[in-house]
């Protein structure tokens, strides 16, 4: 064929496709946004160390934590729409991605129409949901990244391998969701596989193997949540069963609310974990293996500073009822305090049955829409069984955290 003629064959099949795509454009338009958070702030706290020294630190996150992360939306006709959603977590203090989170913490593809949304992936789980939307502790921010002590109420606050469901009435007074996640056959047959019966070993041997078993954090969940809201009255609930990899369920539950009305804003909630450990009939039973690796991921989701948490050694139930007040001094200036009371039971040692009060209080000063500054003071009291500490390292039953820092969003 002659070079000229196909030369216009490839020109007209260009035209073609682009007509096409332009087509294809017009009838269906994307959106794409990306956006992030960076927050650094100066901490400072005491009882810290074996010594119960104080410390002074630079932290990546002190009202939220630094993020970037990309929407998708595009339109596919009839009221029909695809989403995307991917969230990534990071230090800015020291530019490093966040410690023991994987790349992406949320990373989710769904579809939305007439009768509600549907995503699968890694996403926040009901529990987060209905405490974020309806009594979050911060109308301005929903949590200050570093104190939350209602986020080690929410098992983990996100969820692996799951399928979400979310619906609303059309002016969106009822808003609800459903979610199941899948375990993915994640267990620890691999550590049982691997005990020599011998059970001076069993600490070393979860210790060794545990990680590397749960690490996908690939574990069954099934729950849902509702709320209501009208004018500045906002109430809802939600409950999730999670069955951790050793074969333990933890029951969570929580319901609240909260009302605004001119510059005050007003919430309180309750909610309650409640785990379900087999009892083994001997030293050597394999269940005492299934229980420590439980027991170890439920330790992650109830201790450590940023959850205003503390160790949870062998209870099996936590609650936390909470109180809080906001006011917006000028359009400016935000001001808020909030008071938990936790208490821990179920301790077959009586250890580490026992009782918490935290309070905060935070001032929040916008310079704009997207940068604002803040200081908070937080202070941590626990008290019960010997075993009731804030960490391992200090054996402290009490702290006092000064918090001081700039946040810009875009």
């Amino acid at each position: 064929m002659h070079l000229f003629a196909k030369k216009n064959i490839v020109l007209a099949a260009m035209a073609v496709c682009s007509a096409g795509a332009s087509m294809a454009q017009t009838a269906n338009t994307s959106k794409v946004q990306l956006w992030g958070i960076v927050d650094v702030a100066v901490r400072h706290t005491n009882n810290e160390g074996a010594a119960k020294g104080s410390k002074t630190q630079m932290m990546g996150g002190g009202m939220s934590q630094s993020r970037w992360g990309i929407k998708v939306e595009e339109d596919l006709g009839g009221g029909s729409k695809a989403l995307v959603e991917l969230e990534n977590r990071f230090d800015a203090d020291a530019g490093n991605a966040a410690v023991n989170a994987p790349f992406f913490q949320l990373a989710n593809v769904g579809l939305q129409g007439a009768y509600g949304r549907l995503t699968a992936g890694r996403q926040w789980n009901v529990l987060f949901d209905v405490v974020t939307s309806t009594y979050a502790s911060f109308p301005y921010s929903p949590y200050m990244e570093a104190y939350k002590p209602e986020l080690g109420m929410a098992v983990g606050a996100r969820n692996s391998n799951s399928l979400k469901y979310m619906f609303a009435t059309p002016d969106r007074s009822f808003v609800g969701g459903l979610q199941y996640s899948f375990d993915e056959n994640n267990d620890t047959s691999a550590i049982e596989a691997g005990f020599p019966g011998n059970a001076a070993s069993l600490p070393a041997l979860v210790g060794a193997q545990a990680l590397s078993t749960v690490n996908g954090g690939a574990w069954k969940t099934l729950g849902g949540y509702l709320r209501y809201s009208t004018g500045g009255l906002a109430v809802g609930g939600g409950f999730l069963r999670t069955e951790l990899p050793g074969g333990t369920d933890v029951d969570a539950w929580t319901v609240g609310g909260s009302y605004r009305t001119g510059p005050w804003y007003f919430m309180t909630g309750y909610a309650q974990n409640k785990a379900k450990f087999a009892t083994p009939g001997s030293a050597l039973d394999p269940v005492n293996i299934r229980n420590a690796v439980d027991k170890a991921i439920l330790g992650a989701f109830w201790a450590g500073q940023t959850n205003g948490g503390f160790q949870p050694g062998d209870a099996n139930k936590r609650q936390l009822v909470k109180l809080g007040v906001g006011y917006q001094l000028t359009s400016q200036l935000n001001l808020g305090m909030h008071y938990y009371r936790g208490k821990q039971s179920g301790s077959a040692s009586g250890l580490s049955n026992g009782n918490s009060d935290f309070l905060v209080a935070v001032a929040d000063y916008a310079f704009s829409k997207r940068t604002d500054a803040y200081f908070g003071v937080d202070h941590t009291k626990i008290s019960g069984g010997s075993a009731v500490v804030l960490d391992a390292a200090s054996g402290a039953r009490k702290r006092t955290g000064i918090t001081v820092g700039l946040r810009h969003r875009f």
